[in-house]
């Protein structure tokens, strides 16, 4: 795409924000864009439409780096020995180095570990083994309850530390919290692989990467820890969904939560213009559909029991969208918060921040019990 050709698409795209954001709202019951409730979430959902317009236009404009002609045979193979299959036990991790940073006042450890997934052999040359990192910040003595958080698109750095509120969860509830970085992200951004992008196959193979990573995350904090809440945000829902069913957790909650990575990406490359309508398709088909079926989050059943489920929803989410929370909680049972807002908004709501506070003290609660 040449330059000027690039700059009207974005502008074009910044200038649909606001229109779709009241057209979003405008079959809403009740809905009046002067009140001050309306405004407020006429605000939510433009902040929503504004960041996800910027994270797909920021990004090189849409391509496959697979062979489509290829989709179905990946999926007959990665679905041919059923899904535990295609996720072999992590090997122990082994830490290669031990960083400590500062974020605000908080002294955190960046841990270092080499890690292969072993993919199966229909996702080469995705698989292999690449270098993982993980945020830590603990107390001393233990053992203590553990916080897994797995974090957003575009998240990964020091802002997690505020978009997770690790001061009161560390502080005022006691917590220990491990914050697994996915690849592309944070430290890992500039480091291969490319995590998530607008190519099916690398999209399923990053994702199954980043659960196994994560898988051996918690087997290393197991012998450390008097209960274990496995927490995902947005792109980390499928993650912490998947992993909550292989692994033994204590409680499990996702925030604003995804279903249908490729297909969700697809849903926003409109945005491009005809531009992406080829790779849109593509993400769009059936056989990506079911090559993605290796990582849908309704695919297992959580191992934490029914009462410490929590899952926390945006009614006017122009992100994740509302389907993917209800789906999840019809599977899942347990309980869910609905936050009147956008996907961005969400994570700086009063009411979730105590939903939250009120999840982790039950999990450690009632595995003390």
């Amino acid at each position: 795409m040449r330059p000027q050709e690039r700059v009207r698409t974005v502008a074009r795209a910044l200038g649909g924000v606001l229109p779709r954001s009241a057209d979003a709202l405008s079959g809403t019951a009740g809905w009046t864009p002067w009140s001050p409730r309306g405004l407020r979430q006429l605000g939510e959902v433009a902040l929503d439409e504004l960041v996800v317009t910027g994270m797909t236009l920021a990004a090189p404009p849409p391509s496959l780096r697979s062979d489509a002609s290829g989709y179905g045979a990946v999926a007959e193979a990665l679905t041919a020995a059923g899904l535990p299959a295609a996720y072999p036990d992590p090997d122990p991790l082994q830490v290669s180095s031990v960083r400590r940073r500062m974020a605000g006042r908080f002294t955190f450890e960046e841990l270092t570990y080499t890690h292969d997934p072993r993919l199966p052999d229909c996702l080469q040359p995705n698989g292999g083994p690449a270098t993982a990192a993980c945020h830590i910040v603990r107390h001393r003595g233990g053992p203590r309850p553990w916080l897994l958080w797995v974090h957003g698109a575009g998240q990964g750095g020091l802002s997690d530390f505020a978009v997770a509120r690790i001061g009161r969860i560390h502080h005022g509830l006691g917590y220990n919290v491990a914050m697994p970085i996915q690849p592309g992200h944070g430290v890992r951004r500039h480091r291969w692989p490319t995590y998530p992008d607008t190519d099916p196959v690398a999209n399923v193979a990053g994702m199954m990467r980043t659960v196994s990573e994560v898988r051996a995350v918690i087997r290393w904090l197991q012998p450390q820890a008097s209960s274990i809440a496995l927490a995902g945000l947005s792109l980390g829902s499928g993650v912490a969904a998947l992993v909550a069913g292989f692994e033994e957790v204590d409680g499990v909650a996702l925030y604003t939560p995804i279903l249908g990575l490729n297909a969700m990406i697809a849903n926003h490359l409109h945005r491009w213009g005809g531009a992406a309508d080829e790779v849109g398709a593509v993400l769009g088909s059936p056989e990506v559909a079911a090559l993605t079926s290796v990582i849908d989050p309704l695919a297992l059943e959580p191992t934490a029991p029914r009462q410490r489920r929590l899952i926390v929803g945006a009614w006017h989410d122009q992100m994740a969208m509302r389907a993917p929370a209800l789906a999840l909680h019809e599977r899942w049972g347990g309980e869910i918060y609905w936050h009147q807002g956008g996907h961005v908004g969400h994570l700086f709501a009063g009411g979730v921040q105590r939903k939250t506070e009120r999840f982790l003290r039950s999990v450690e609660r009632e595995r003390r019990a």
